[in-house]
């Protein structure tokens, strides 16, 4: 089957055709590092994992390129409050960041483009849309020419006419001096005491949108397979990406536009004037980062993800059902018919847009399937591939010696039908958070 996947800019499912066979080029808006990572930004990351990790799955080499932005007004401002330098203050969310995803069990991009790496760059691209008319200086300041962009805002299915000026706090709002409000900073002017770089314009920084689009063609190439990020970036951020990219290469940016949707926090939209704001480095103190991911993982991209504790409770619980099922003795055989059903259904699910909540629910089925007595080597390794597709990762876990010598201690006591005696060792074991589970294969046992 062919992977289909919900393009944005066509509101459509479009058969997945990459642009070098067997390869996926993909590039997935970063975090801006100026605070740790909220549980809106986890979702994003651990979606596109997710479709990454399938890709993979079904046997594509796939080069994931996510960026940090690490100049902007944010990271200055912070850097200030907190008596650092712009680098030092961005290093120390960098690590924390890559800190955090890695308990979730996040893999790493094939790279990980920081801004300040790119500002020759930056400045060239610029450059460029100043001598083919598409960008124009104002006061140290560079614009573009949003009327100059052919079909702009076409991603977010808008118009000049319906757009709003200021549409994104992180648009400059310099009427004064733009030839049109909706045009976009490229380029902008240092203030006395910011971090600058010199410029054919003076001393000035990047805009925001300039930095993925420099980066992306220069790691991937004009023209991309795939470009990612949370459903608030369609607008403005991808739509300026689109229109300077396009106008600076004349070709199409991106074949295809995914945005993952968003994270409410007990049936509420997540913001720190309602208090409810979570950031993962704070959420990981107490909760398991592998119960987090599945929690994050098993809900189709697209869809909204409503963050409560019972809902992190259940996939607590599902996870460690998952996990016992997976660590079972191997005995017997399986049907080869009945396994291979199983990951067709899988396939067909997740090739239907990557819907992970479909997928999950093979799992389950298969998992079912399992305890009912069907585990055999072959079965182990496909029931192991198909859950690494959401990054669920079990390692074997051996007993210590002790709790080997209670468990044959106790089987002895059964076979000698001294029942009181096992009974008594059961409720040893329980206290230790081993509980023992009597199959006609012989005894099994799970950590609570």
């Amino acid at each position: 089957m062919t992977i289909k996947i919900y393009d944005t800019m066509t509101r459509s499912l479009r058969d997945f055709v990459p642009i070098n066979e067997n390869t996926v080029n993909m590039y997935v808006c970063g975090p801006t590092v100026y605070n740790y990572i909220h549980i809106g930004n986890a979702r994003s990351v651990v979606a596109f994992d997710t479709i990454r990790r399938y890709f993979e799955y079904r046997g594509y080499k796939v080069n994931y390129i996510s960026n940090f932005t690490d100049v902007d007004d944010k990271i200055i401002n912070g850097a200030r409050e907190a008596g650092m330098d712009t680098k030092a203050f961005s290093d120390k969310f960098i690590a924390a960041f890559m800190e955090d995803v890695q308990k979730l069990g996040v893999k790493p991009a094939t790279k990980h483009p920081r801004v300040i790496d790119y500002m020759d760059q930056i400045i060239d691209f610029v450059q460029v849309l100043v001598d083919k008319g598409f960008a124009y200086e104002a006061d140290g300041d560079v614009y573009f020419r949003v009327a100059k962009s052919e079909n702009y805002a076409k991603l977010a299915n808008k118009t000049l006419a319906d757009l709003e000026i200021g549409a994104s706090g992180r648009v400059d709002d310099q009427g004064d001096i733009k030839e049109n409000p909706l045009d976009f900073a490229l380029w902008k002017s240092a203030k006395p005491g910011e971090v600058s770089w010199d410029s054919p314009w003076g001393q000035g920084r990047p805009g925001w949108h300039i930095e993925c689009s420099v980066m992306a063609t220069e790691i991937l190439g004009d023209t991309i397979d795939i470009h990612g990020g949370g459903a608030d970036l369609e607008f403005p951020h991808h739509t300026n990406e689109i229109a300077q990219s396009e106008a600076k290469t004349g070709h199409t940016f991106a074949n295809y536009w995914m945005h993952n949707g968003f994270v409410n926090v007990d049936n509420e939209k997540m913001s720190k004037s309602l208090g409810n704001f979570v950031t993962v480095h704070d959420m990981l103190q107490t909760v398991d980062g592998q119960v987090l991911r599945f929690f994050l993982a098993t809900q189709q991209y697209r869809k909204p993800v409503n963050f409560t504790e019972k809902a992190v409770h259940d996939a607590e619980v599902n996870l460690k059902y998952l996990k016992n099922t997976y660590t079972l003795p191997v005995t017997g055989q399986a049907d080869a018919a009945q396994l291979a059903q199983f990951v067709a259904d899988f396939e067909a699910a997740m090739d239907d847009d990557f819907n992970s909540a479909n997928g999950i629910t093979v799992i389950f089925d298969m998992a079912k399937w399992i305890n009912s007595g069907n585990y055999d080597a072959t079965v182990k390794e496909t029931f192991a591939k198909l859950l690494s597709v959401f990054g669920i990762i079990f390692q074997e876990e051996v007993l210590d010696a002790d709790i080997e010598a209670l468990i044959e201690e106790r089987q002895t006591a059964r076979a000698n039908r001294d029942f009181a005696k096992a009974d008594a060792i059961r409720d040893q074991l329980a206290a230790q958070g081993i509980k023992l589970l009597d199959t006609k294969d012989g005894v099994r046992w799970t950590r609570d």
